[in-house]
């Protein structure tokens, strides 16, 4: 009897998730075709590369549905049994309410996996994406306090770009290989000039190169060429990767050079413990929402709408005004990032404990 109650628990929930999951992307990309498909046409942009970036940029839209489809698909499954009496039945039965939504649980804690494991393939699609849709202001000549980060895994922090002169100032590089837990060289210069048939020449430094066994040899440079990093000056007008473009690992290493180099990654920091608090939001607001539907007032359909609606506005101005805070400097990234998800994990807590049972 209570695996049969389960499967339909788990298969109602699912079936509700699912048609919400794959028609809420449409909408993400209708919302960013009306803003931007004059200028990325105007860029000449074909009808063919702005359709080809929109899938590449699928997978973003799909993690971001990840929390709101599980919202919706448990205040939709627990209004609909409370509607149509179920949950009565079930507890005259003598099974809980709480035993009741432990499907539903069990399927956020699956989903929460799933929207985590998406965090690997999102920023590889998004690149790509950008990539298509790429628009560079060739206007720009100079930049100043940035960081960088080079196609063949250099981190750099930089003071100081002009262009025209083909310079930079204040520079910390650091080259990392993918899977090493540290960086293989660490390179610090007051100045680096490019020539277009010699790449970059720095001077006046610091090189120290990383063993096995963490051993280093470091010495000092008055000119220095290296290999591998062959961006040009006007690749450096670049601003760097957006927070979705890059890992959670990436992350962290370009906010370690900004650190290093006197700069401030509040911000970066914030978006990069997002990538871990937006996941598993998808089981905090399931948490959240299913009590909140037990509610036998009339309304039905429309009841579940309000009731998701209503939890999805307060989490995203909660998130907003937690990461408005945390970028300032005024909460830690990690407070500002997972105070939302705390905040609902209570309440949701809070709230389950008094759903009669």
């Amino acid at each position: 009897m209570i695996r049969i109650l389960d499967r339909m628990v788990a298969h109602s929930f699912l079936k509700v998730f699912l048609a919400f999951l794959l028609g809420a992307p449409a909408l993400f990309v209708l919302g960013d075709v009306t803003q931007n498909l004059e200028d990325y046409l105007a860029q000449g942009l074909s009808w063919v590369q702005v359709g080809k970036a929109y899938v590449f940029a699928l997978p973003q839209f799909i993690q971001w549905s990840f929390p709101i489809a599980a919202l919706v698909g448990a205040v939709f499954t627990v209004q609909t049994m409370t509607q149509h009496r179920e949950i009565v039945a079930a507890k005259a039965g003598g099974i809980s309410f709480h035993r009741l939504v432990v499907p539903i649980l069990a399927m956020g804690v699956f989903l929460t996996g799933v929207a985590l494991g998406l965090e690997e393939v999102v920023p590889r699609t998004n690149r790509v994406s950008s990539e298509i849709l790429q628009q560079r202001d060739s206007g720009r000549e100079y930049r100043s306090n940035f960081v960088f980060q080079g196609e063949h895994g250099q981190n750099l922090s930089i003071k100081s770009l002009n262009v025209v002169t083909g310079t930079l100032s204040g520079i910390v590089m650091e080259t990392v290989e993918p899977g090493e837990a540290g960086p293989r060289n660490h390179l610090l210069a007051d100045v680096a000039r490019f020539d277009p048939e010699r790449g970059w020449t720095f001077s006046n430094g610091f090189y120290r190169v990383f063993l096995e066994g963490r051993d280093e040899v470091a010495f000092r440079f008055a000119t220095l060429e290296t290999l591998g990093f062959q961006e040009r000056p006007e690749d450096l007008l670049e601003t760097p990767r957006r927070p979705e473009e890059m890992t959670f690992r990436e992350m962290g290493r370009l906010a370690d050079i900004m650190f290093r180099s006197g700069g401030d990654p509040s911000e970066l920091l914030v978006d990069r413990q997002k990538k871990l608090a937006i996941p598993v939001a998808t089981l905090v607001i399931i948490l959240f929402g299913a009590p909140l539907a037990t509610s036998s007032k009339r309304g039905g359909t429309t009841y579940g709408i309000g009731v998701a609606l209503l939890s999805v506005i307060l989490y995203l101005l909660l998130f907003r005004i937690t990461e408005a805070v945390g970028d300032t400097g005024g909460l830690t990234p990690v407070t500002a990032a997972w105070l939302p998800n705390l905040l609902f994990l209570g309440a949701g807590l809070l709230a389950m404990f008094k759903v009669r049972t």
